[in-house]
């Protein structure tokens, strides 16, 4: 790219302004639809890629496939300004970008480790069509050294040509949080770029100056320590949910309420309030599978990850700690009593609010472990309704409703499994006439105990101490 000098200076620092770049975004998942759309707003010529013919026909119709707020106008604002465009033609996107980003899946594998057949298969790509020089930015959840991998595929494509270009392959990790997506994009609080090429440099400040303007937001580092940060990020936010669910299992057994001591610690600027929540245990696409990934490659490594260890056995056992409130309460009525016939109302099917996304969510343990014991559900949520009848299809012990009300129909007690808003503020009147036995079991600490007792319910958070029932004798 040449650029305009006027005086001694860069054209576009007179006028506070960028080139416009010409962008390629290998896959349309959350991060690469999201990152596609947001250069484009910006006016970058953005091109997404994607090899699912009907994903692509429906984007261009649309028809955007994920929940996420603010995304579906984007991406029909990019499109109709003719700035996003979808394709499956990768030679097209190759050839006519200066700019490659890999925003493709990397599932764990059946040991948990990060699963690099996509990236690489998109390495491949590039080097089959690449005719000049070329950026590639490594945007997907990768283990430590994968931009080496992607470096030597890339090269050996280009070798088996008989070709010759120069290329760059740097890591720009994503942080972005599922149901946040669009404004974390627009608005990062760190651009973390790992790269030793100045050219490469250049170009990602280039690129990312539309969105570097309050202050420098850009940090550079080695590739191998940004691909690290991305896991060290994650982990980090999953053991503070783990710990904390920890403690709030410990206030179970000593009569604390672990509400009060979150608003102890958090106000400590030291430790803050960000991911002290307990609650159900954490799920989505990123924390399990990155927890997972950085495990294994400790492992590989020789040096076993005792605390991402214990992170993941500490989650594993809390997202199936509603179901051991739920026997419990029901064996303290009477101990001979099962589930079998009972009806659970569920509130809550995604793994957090603002998404449609149910990947290791806690719900589908709940649900799960309700069938086994012979209980039928009826459920509710604002967004992941078709994603869950997709998972679980037609069941005769599942009702998948089309309000939080009719999910309270015939059901003996009621399950908050996701903390959307519109459910912290419910008609308790109406709860107190639908809900059979009257016991709330809730997985995100939403409501108020003593409330709740004084309304004649049975309520069982976590750790939430002794367990608050509308029976002083049990």
């Amino acid at each position: 790219m040449e650029v305009v000098r006027l005086i001694g200076y860069d054209f576009r620092d007179l006028i506070g302004g960028s080139w416009s770049m010409n962008i390629a975004v290998f896959g349309t998942g959350y991060v690469g639809l999201v990152q596609g759309a947001v250069l484009a707003d910006a006016g970058h010529r953005v091109i997404c890629v994607d090899i699912d013919e009907d994903k692509i026909e429906g984007l261009k119709n649309g028809i955007v496939h994920i929940y996420e707020p603010g995304l579906e106008s984007l991406v029909v604002a990019g499109y109709e300004q003719g700035q996003l465009h979808f394709t499956t033609n990768a030679r097209e996107a190759v050839e006519n970008s200066d700019t490659l980003f890999i925003a493709v899946g990397t599932p764990p594998d059946e040991e948990g480790s990060a699963d690099l057949q996509y990236v690489l298969e998109v390495a491949e790509t590039i080097g089959s069509y690449m005719n000049d020089y070329k950026l590639v930015v490594n945007k997907s959840t990768v283990p430590v050294g994968t931009a080496d991998k992607v470096n030597e595929r890339i090269k050996s494509v280009l070798a088996r040509r008989g070709a010759d270009f120069d290329f760059d392959v740097v890591s720009n990790p994503e942080f972005l949080k599922e149901g946040a997506a669009v404004n974390d994009c627009k608005r990062p609080d760190r651009i973390v770029v790992g790269t030793s090429s100045a050219q490469a440099k250049a170009r990602m400040q280039e690129l990312y100056a539309p969105f570097n303007r309050n202050h420098d937001k850009m940090i550079y580092m080695s590739v191998r320590s940004a691909e690290l940060t991305k896991y060290a990020a994650n982990c980090m936010l999953a053991t503070k949910i783990s710990f904390m669910n920890e403690m709030a299992n410990l206030a179970e057994r000593l009569g604390a309420d672990i509400e009060e001591v979150r608003h102890g610690i958090g106000s400590d600027s030291r430790i803050g309030y960000s991911f002290i929540y307990p609650g159900a245990g954490y799920g989505g696409s990123c924390f399990p599978k990155d927890v997972q990934a950085l495990i294994r490659t400790a492992n590989a490594l020789g040096y076993p990850s005792r605390i991402l260890q214990a992170v993941e056995a500490v989650n594993e056992h809390q997202k199936h700690h509603l179901l051991e409130l739920i026997d419990q309460y029901y064996n303290n009525q009477d101990p001979a009593n099962s589930l079998e016939g009972k009806t659970f109302a569920v509130w809550g099917l995604s793994f957090k609010p603002q998404t449609d996304d149910v990947r290791e969510a806690t719900s589908r343990v709940v649900l799960e472990g309700l069938w086994q014991r012979g209980a039928r559900v009826r459920a509710y949520d604002p967004a992941a309704m078709r994603e869950t009848q997709r998972i679980y299809g037609d069941r005769e012990d599942l009702a998948l409703c089309g309000t939080r009300e009719e999910a309270l129909k015939g059901v003996d007690a009621l399950i908050i499994c996701t903390e959307w808003k519109q459910f912290w503020s419910p008609d308790f009147d109406l709860l107190y006439q639908k809900i059979g036995d009257r016991v709330i079991f809730d997985g995100r600490n939403i409501y108020n105990p003593e409330k709740l007792k004084a309304l004649g319910f049975a309520y069982y958070g976590i750790g939430r101490g002794l367990s608050i029932t509308n029976n002083e004798s049990q």
